[in-house]
């Protein structure tokens, strides 16, 4: 492990990166809500699901 290397390339990339713009950071948070709307979505079915077994308690 060559750490004066790694900080260099470390920097470079840091130099590299920008700003996103106003479209693509909304768009960015469009697909992030929608990836959590929809985990959420499906733990409240297996939720639903579990509580009409019979014999499982719900939580």
């Amino acid at each position: 492990m060559d750490v004066p290397y790694d900080l260099t390339s470390y920097i470079r990339v840091l130099k590299l990166a920008s700003t996103p713009s106003w479209e693509e950071f909304s768009q960015i948070a469009k697909i992030a809500g929608a990836g959590i709307a929809l985990v959420g979505l499906l733990g409240f079915i297996i939720f639903a699901v579990m509580t009409f077994i019979p014999g499982s308690k719900p939580v």
